[in-house]
């Protein structure tokens, strides 16, 4: 087996940064071999930019394609189910782009066609990668931060008129949901992604900012399977953008930087709670390596998997987690009930969340 993975990007929008963040940086293990864009305009762009000489604008053409090893998903959300779905068939890797479907009965359906399918498949939440959400998943995982208290999330991006004058932007039938779903998505998993699974969750959607079909602001109020409490407001009616995660523990206070686009990079606030907390933070972090942002991290440790065998960096179960939250969301803003976790086919938005 090659050590060097051939890989067709499918949707040259965000799928550009996959190849300057992702496959650029470790062209040891990745070969970026296919392009593959409906824009032809684009499509040639990105090509010339990189010295791509393979492009197609027909997907059936790459799923034929025997030298391909991996295909990156990079196109309007509501392409993503049939796009995996046979990418898997044809015996690939896939790499999505988030939101990875459209509803927990399509994730539900990817989960089973992935346990017979020869390839395997890696979401991307790339905001877990960087220094400052590394080092704090290690404080936590270590026992360190002690019983976890209250936790704060807040997506607070701007977006206008011009963001959703692209056709696809901001109709439930395309971009399959807002801000929950294209937006904070990062943020809520990096919540979950440190301070465990969601137990029940009431909350609310409004369209405030826009003039489109799906949400742009939300709130809710969460408690944790670990007994924690939690709270999540995103808008893109925000003139200062931050991206922020604040978490309070028994023995540490965890903040992230207010980036809002690589909220995992340092610098983050970690404060002890008194000295001896501070010493075995100190001696856990001493070997400390760097690690890279994003895009970066994500693609080398996919590749590591792909090698080793071993588990992926993130996985089908973590893009159930996130959209199992987005449903609980519209659910409970409809209802305004709170919707208790796991949420499966009992749910009334499990085969679709647009609004009755």
């Amino acid at each position: 087996m090659s050590d060097i993975k051939k890989v067709a990007i499918i949707g040259l929008g965000i799928g550009r940064s996959h190849i300057v963040e992702g496959y650029l940086p470790h062209s040891d293990r990745f070969e970026v071999a296919v392009l593959c864009d409906l824009n032809e305009e684009r499509l040639n762009a990105v090509g010339d930019e990189f010295g791509i000489g393979k492009r197609v604008k027909d997907f059936s053409e790459v799923l034929d394609m025997s030298d391909i090893d991996i295909i990156d998903i990079c196109t309007p959300p509501g392409s993503h189910f049939q796009l995996i779905m046979q990418a898997l068939a044809a015996g690939k890797h896939v790499v999505c782009e988030k939101p990875l479907v459209g509803s927990l009965a399509d994730v539900d359906a990817v989960i089973a066609a992935e346990k017979t399918a020869k390839g395997k498949l890696m979401p991307i939440f790339q905001y877990r990668y960087g220094d400052g959400i590394q080092k704090a998943k290690r404080i936590v995982d270590a026992g360190i931060a002690g019983k976890a208290y209250v936790a704060t999330s807040e997506t607070h991006w701007v977006r206008g008129a011009d963001y959703y004058a692209v056709p696809w932007r901001g109709k439930w039938a395309t971009e399959l949901g807002g801000v929950l779903m294209t937006h904070s998505i990062h943020l809520h998993d990096m919540l979950t992604y440190l301070m465990g699974p969601i137990a029940g969750l009431f909350g609310r959607v409004a369209t405030r900012v826009n003039d489109i079909e799906v949400e742009d602001c939300a709130s809710a109020s969460l408690l944790m399977e670990n007994g924690a409490l939690a709270t999540i407001s995103a808008t893109l009616g925000s003139q200062e953008q931050i991206s922020r995660l604040r978490l309070a523990f028994e023995n540490v206070l965890i903040e992230s930087n207010h980036e809002p686009y690589s909220p995992g990079q340092d610098p983050w606030k970690i404060i002890p709670a008194n000295d001896e907390i501070a010493a075995k933070i100190d001696a856990l972090l001493t070997d400390w390596t760097p690690i890279p942002n994003r895009f970066n991290s994500q693609m080398k440790l996919f590749h590591e998997a792909l090698m080793s065998g071993g588990p992926l960096p993130v996985t089908t179960a973590d893009a159930r987690q996130a959209l199992e939250l987005v449903t609980a969301f519209y659910e409970s803003s409809e209802t305004r009930t709170e919707v208790r976790f796991p949420v499966g086919p009992e749910s009334a938005k499990y085969k679709s969340w647009r609004p009755s």
